[in-house]
């Protein structure tokens, strides 16, 4: 088959879920199948150029900044639709595949597989719908048309996650295919914890929606003192490090760390992993640290799907929005046994996660969540919470 992907955002020049996603199924179905990447051109030389198998096609300068005042930057996707359409209209394909999010490439790639015929597939991370009321206010309603404009063009639904099949559901789709994100136990179990004690830690953007204050507001809460590190770059980082300041509470806010292993390294050592996110479309980092051997503890917030991949007790902690109730999940998680979360994670493995959707791309009639009945321990969610 022939394959494109299409977003702008690409890895490893940025590090994201949906970034990562894409580079290790494309990295994968590269071995047997002919695939590309048209994105943003982070690189210096040609605009096409090949990496690990993949052929990148780079069709605009990528901007300073990929987010204004925390929010993705229309302007920027607007940019991007519009002049990646031309140069996926001049290649054909057997797929398409276009990630649902900023909308607005994938009228480029519904034009460009109309024009070649191929199947146009379009990868949920989240559905917002009523969301954009409480993002944007009234004006809110244009993204929520935005959305549903776009659910109409693809010829096929995949969904990454449990919770976003439920969602697409709430707005008249109900066959879209289940394909997780996943990890790499290989990369996972050869990286070595890092030295030193480490009793709460933090990964993800600086951004509301991920709610780093709300760690340090419940590191406050608890009645011992704690080793903290909060790994991340955003809009918020300065008013995080303001409250940790307000409240006392040391804490180590390292911005990235130089590598993904270093990541790993961290969650390895660390005695609980805190996503206290309100949305998530998934939860990479979550399942992460579960194959770290790292209890979770996260949020019972209606858009966080992380939630899902979390037994309380079990694997870790779901929480209130509060920092107490977050101070509280933190210490229910002490002392979880690591065997349990490296065994919620491994049905995960990107190798596994590749086939299941090389069969979607080659079987998309009808397409449904019956791809799974072969392997059910791949919707190893928590079914409580479903």
């Amino acid at each position: 088959m022939r394959i494109a992907y299409v977003y702008d955002a690409v890895h490893p020049w940025v590090t994201g879920g949906v970034e990562k996603r894409l580079w290790e199924l494309s990295t994968r179905l590269a071995d047997e199948h002919d695939v590309h990447w048209f994105g943003l051109k982070y690189w210096d030389g040609p605009a096409v150029r090949e990496e690990s198998g993949v052929t990148l096609h780079g069709v605009d300068t990528p901007p300073a900044d990929l987010y204004t005042d925390g929010r993705r930057s229309i302007p920027e996707a607007l940019s991007f639709a519009s002049k990646v359409a031309r140069p996926l209209a001049r290649e054909e394909f057997d797929v398409i595949d276009c990630q649902e999010f900023p909308y607005f490439p994938a009228f480029s790639a519904k034009l460009a597989s109309t024009l070649d015929d191929s199947t146009m597939f379009l990868t949920w991370h989240e559905v917002w719908d009523d969301y954009w009321y409480e993002y944007l206010g009234r004006l809110g309603i244009a993204g929520r048309l935005v959305e549903r404009l776009t659910s109409r063009l693809p010829d096929a639904h995949i969904s990454v996650s449990e919770r976003t099949s439920r969602d697409l559901g709430s707005i008249g789709i109900d066959d879209a295919a289940l394909v997780p994100n996943g990890i790499s136990l290989e990369t996972i179990e050869g990286v070595e914890p890092a030295d030193g004690p480490l009793d709460v830690l933090f990964v993800g953007r600086f951004i509301k929606e991920k709610n780093p204050r709300l760690v340090v507001e419940a590191l406050a809460e608890l009645d011992r003192p704690v080793s903290a590190t909060l790994v991340g770059e955003g809009p918020e980082y300065e008013a995080v490090r303001r409250r940790a300041d307000e409240l006392g509470v040391e804490v180590s806010m390292p911005g990235f760390l130089e590598s993904y292993d270093d990541v790993l390294a961290a969650m390895k050592a660390a005695d609980s992993f805190v996503l206290p996110s309100r949305r998530e479309g998934f939860g990479i980092t979550a399942l992460e640290a579960l194959a770290c051997g790292t209890p979770v503890v996260t949020l019972d917030h209606p858009q966080n799907a992380a939630r899902d991949l979390v037994t309380d007790g079990v694997t870790g902690a779901v929480c209130d929005s509060t920092p107490e109730s977050l101070a509280a999940g933190i210490e229910r998680a002490r002392g979880l046994a690591a065997a349990d979360c490296r065994d919620a994670a491994r049905p995960y493995d990107w190798d596994r996660i590749a086939r299941r959707v090389e069969r979607v791309y080659g079987h998309h009639d009808g397409l449904s969540a019956t791809y799974w009945e072969d392997e059910p321990d791949l919707l190893s969610y928590n079914t409580d919470a479903i």
